[in-house]
């Protein structure tokens, strides 16, 4: 790897870091560990990498890497004649998330809903002789609904693809 996607990656390393250390709660070595691992990929890293890499002590790598993997964030596999461990993302912490997504937006999605069709009740008992400001207007709602739902096809589409290994992460 040459000295200027290295440091890109480590630039990378870090950006990823700072926003998995705060959407997962993870300690700082931890997020890293994890932002390393993603951008290394499929072919896995290892605990020399991550230690010579990451500049931490082995107890320091050894327990963030633990601790990650009893979060099922991470898994590693090894390589015949190879006595190392090599680390990657655990496909499985992904559907999680994308499952976890789902979830909320279809809930924010039944919640508009029901706002949206309390003031289109509101909006039908006002009268002709009400002034028209007090009627809601119902174009954000209606907007926003149809994003939710764009959103939630297109990540229901990318975690089928997931689940049929359609990505070799």
């Amino acid at each position: 790897m040459t000295k200027e996607i290295c440091s890109k990656k480590m630039a990378l390393v870090e950006k990823l870091g700072v926003h998995l250390e705060n959407r997962e709660n993870l300690a700082p070595v931890a997020a890293r560990i994890l932002s390393l691992i993603i951008l290394t990929g499929r072919r896995g890293t290892t605990f020399d990498d991550l230690v010579s890499i990451l500049c931490a002590s082995k107890s320091t790598i050894s327990t963030h890497l633990n601790h990650l993997q009893d979060l099922q964030k991470i898994e590693y596999f090894t390589k015949t004649g190879d006595r190392k461990k090599y680390f990657i993302v655990n496909k499985d912490s992904i559907l999680h998330h994308i499952d976890a997504m789902i979830s909320e937006w279809e809930t924010i999605k039944e919640l508009h809903l029901e706002i949206k069709a309390y003031k289109q009740a509101i909006n039908n008992q006002v009268t002709e002789e009400s002034e028209e400001t007090e009627k809601f207007e119902l174009s954000f709602h209606n907007d926003y609904l149809k994003f939710l739902n764009e959103a939630i096809r297109s990540i229901k589409q990318l975690r089928e693809n997931l689940v049929n290994n359609k990505f070799n992460l």
